[in-house]
């Protein structure tokens, strides 16, 4: 899922997905600053019930209806931040965070939370762009047998949001291939456009190039008999 899904009211709060965290936090200031300085106040200070004191010197919550204009003003404030971090999650991330009453509490989970996310997204995104680096066609593997192993590649970053344009891709199986494609490559290059030319249009010429090939090298082989 990548990261911020953007939403078309200036109104509301950039939605966290889970990815591009570092970029949320900056939109997420800046949209509580706009909304009302005393809710960006909360998320850094935090905020906590007013408390006051009986008669035998307790601590206990002070009653709503005796808060002065401060408390209420920092009570408002936190009450619409937390409202709007309840709306940027999904019902799973939702649940982490919806007993606080703290916004800044709220929000130090969030960070926590999809931090970690993103460290192990972008540990996986590196294993995955060491694959897809390295790899290259055997010379006992088939064109559909090397299909699937790119596509498990392709399918795995794109889960993690990150997705590889055609173009890279068709250049890098054309390099992967083993030289006894090398005649296959050529004529594919002569035959098509490449920067244009699809992944799935690719495998599908190797795979009728190689059956031709192939019909036409049994052929032969025959009429040496």
């Amino acid at each position: 899922m990548d990261e911020i899904r953007e939403r078309n009211s200036t109104t509301r709060p950039p939605v966290l997905d889970g990815g591009n965290c570092g970029c949320w936090k900056s939109r997420m200031e800046a949209f509580l600053m706009s909304l009302d300085m005393r809710s960006w106040r909360v998320i850094i200070s935090g905020w906590e019930h007013p408390n006051e004191k009986d008669e035998t010197g307790k601590v206990t919550q002070k009653s709503e209806l005796k808060w002065t204009s401060e408390e209420d003003d920092a009570a408002l404030g936190n009450s619409h931040a937390l409202n709007e971090l309840f709306n940027v999650v999904d019902q799973n991330i939702f649940k982490l965070i919806n007993t606080y009453k703290s916004a800044k509490a709220a929000c130090d989970i969030l960070k926590v939370a999809y931090e970690g996310i993103s460290k192990v997204k972008m540990s996986r995104l590196q294993i995955l762009t060491s694959r897809f680096e390295a790899l290259q066609m055997t010379e006992d593997e088939t064109i559909v047998e090397f299909n699937v192993r790119v596509l498990d590649i392709i399918n795995k970053s794109d889960a993690l949001g990150k997705k590889m344009s055609d173009s890279k891709l068709v250049q890098k199986v054309l390099r992967s291939l083993p030289s006894r494609f090398n005649m296959k490559v050529t004529a594919i290059e002569e035959a098509n456009d490449l920067p244009k030319m699809k992944l799935d249009e690719l495998f599908g010429s190797l795979r009728t190039l190689n059956y031709t090939w192939e019909k036409v090298r049994v052929k032969g082989k025959l009429g040496l008999l």
